[in-house]
């Protein structure tokens, strides 16, 4: 195959098809005694891979999975496939506590509060299993703004603050930015707002559910170049 019926069949331009051989994404072509490159299925497969895990990875993971299939032992490369799996697995489970935060954290009672209720800064992060400067970050944007005793101005969080920590985290680990969730987060406080979260977490699990489906593309692809490293080695 010429770079031109690459390109066509892989769905991308014929720079990108150099650019990948560049960058050892696609193993180097043969060249002819003129200097033009020909290409094989092994190229065509790889292009394919890279293509479908730059969806399910991003393009720097997708070049690093497809650029071991060339180099490294099929342990390593079936070791990274997996970790991309796992990765899409963690942000899946974090989208499905995000779910149920908003359903739930945001409407809890909070009766009866005393001050030996609130809780440091330390107490808290310790809780939510995330670094002290996280929660100061949040307090620095506005989204939970704890209460600061006198005279340093130590942070303390009520019942109703750590809530809102709660909710920020799980959204935080959801995907969910800073500057939507400063505007959610008044909103969510009042019992208001749940219907935009819904709408953007769902539009988080359409974008999980797509990147999963390109995953399972880029392995067939993979197991194409993979039957056709062994097959050109031997």
């Amino acid at each position: 195959m010429r770079t031109v019926d690459v390109a066509r069949q892989a769905g991308c331009s014929v720079q990108q098809v150099r650019n990948l051989e560049r960058d050892g994404v696609l193993p180097p072509a043969t060249r002819t005694a003129a200097g033009y490159r020909i290409y094989g299925e092994i190229h065509l497969y790889s292009a394919h891979a890279y293509r479908a895990l730059a969806i399910g990875t991003g393009p720097v993971e997708a070049k690093r999975i497809v650029r071991a299939v060339h180099q490294a032992p099929t342990s390593e490369v079936l070791a990274l496939l997996d970790a991309a799996h796992a990765g899409l697995d963690r942000e899946r489970t974090d989208l499905a506590l995000a779910k149920e935060a908003v359903e739930a954290i945001s409407v809890e009672p909070i009766e009866g509060v005393r001050p030996s209720d609130s809780m440091s800064v330390s107490d808290l992060a310790a809780a939510l299993g995330v670094r002290t400067s996280a929660l100061r970050h949040w307090d620095a944007e506005g989204l939970v703004v704890p209460d600061r005793i006198p005279p340093r101005g130590t942070r303390r969080y009520t019942p109703a603050q750590a809530r809102d920590a709660r909710i920020v985290h799980q959204l935080r680990s959801a995907g969910y930015r800073i500057d939507p969730l400063r505007t959610l987060m008044p909103e969510l406080r009042h019992g208001r707002g749940s219907a935009d979260v819904r709408a953007a977490l769902a539009t988080r699990d359409a974008s999980i559910a797509t990147r999963s489906r390109a995953l399972l593309d880029a392995a067939a692809a993979l197991s194409a170049v993979l039957a056709a490293a062994t097959t050109t080695r031997t």
